[in-house]
């Protein structure tokens, strides 16, 4: 399913099927509650469901590609039984991808931009699919340790001018990508506020923008709160995102944000 831009901001919901993740670890690694959580995105008007099954939060080590599969591809299988709504497998592995585009995915959502599998390139040149790449200062096992920028926002573009460059190179064209600046991987707080203050510069780069700023720890950080307590403060954020072009936003709480970024869209257009 293609995806549109433009006329509102897209929501993507996220399933993270992994014992891991730095919010919902653990939290859908059963069929039932897997199909809970999906019937409750699709409910609450996502548009994008993405699913991962290998953690990328802070320090977080890499999983085998067998291990990776097998908890992705019954929660796609599942999505599609029960609705056509675009499915983006969340991986830097091409066999993965490969894998889950077979079983009805429609997006590749690459947090190393294509650098970490050789493999990958080679994929997206053969399938027309739009694919997600994420700044990322080191790895996840590592970024976190000391992040450090002369200035945050032109790195972050020189680094995506590079990728697109490369792609183009490679025979990909610019208008398959989606940019994500990354917040959170290899960032201060500093960093990622802002990144969220100037979000609307990466438009520059002639590619939507993807914001996945949802129960972040600079969230935290910035109002003492735990992980539990950050969806409302996420809403706030995508709420901000929509007056700065910003193409489609990555969460958790799908139904806080929808209700957010439709009110802000509807502000938007009164008068």
């Amino acid at each position: 399913m293609p995806l549109e831009f433009g006329s509102k901001v897209l929501v993507m919901g996220i399933l993270n099927v992994t014992p891991d993740s730095f919010s919902d670890g653990g939290l859908f690694l059963d069929a039932e509650n897997i199909e809970a959580q999906v019937d409750s995105m699709l409910q609450a008007g996502a548009d994008i469901i993405d699913v991962g099954g290998e953690s990328t939060r802070p320090f977080a080590e890499p999983v085998s590609a067998t291990e990776e599969l097998d908890r992705v591809l019954p929660a796609i299988r599942l999505i599609r039984q029960r609705s056509a709504i675009p499915i983006s497998i969340d991986t830097t592995k091409a066999e993965v991808a490969r894998k889950a585009l077979a079983e009805g995915a429609d997006i590749i959502n690459d947090i190393s931009a294509l650098r970490f599998d050789p493999e990958m390139v080679a994929l997206v040149k053969e399938t027309e699919v739009p694919v997600i790449i994420m700044h990322m200062q080191g790895k996840p096992s590592d970024m976190q340790r000391a992040p450090h920028y002369e200035n945050v926002i032109a790195e972050i573009k020189e680094f995506f001018a590079e990728r697109l460059a490369w792609a183009a190179a490679n025979g990909i064209a610019r208008k398959r990508f989606i940019i994500d600046p990354g917040i959170g991987f290899g960032k201060t707080v500093t960093h990622n506020l802002t990144i969220l203050k100037r979000a609307s510069e990466f438009n520059e780069l002639g590619c939507p923008v993807l914001i996945g700023h949802s129960r972040k720890s600079f969230i935290g950080k910035v109002l003492g709160l735990e992980v539990d307590e950050r969806d409302i403060s996420t809403a706030v954020i995508s709420a901000l995102c929509t007056g700065k072009n910003i193409s489609m936003l990555r969460v958790h709480d799908v139904q806080m944000t929808v209700q957010a970024v439709r009110l802000a869209e509807a502000i938007s257009r009164a008068g």
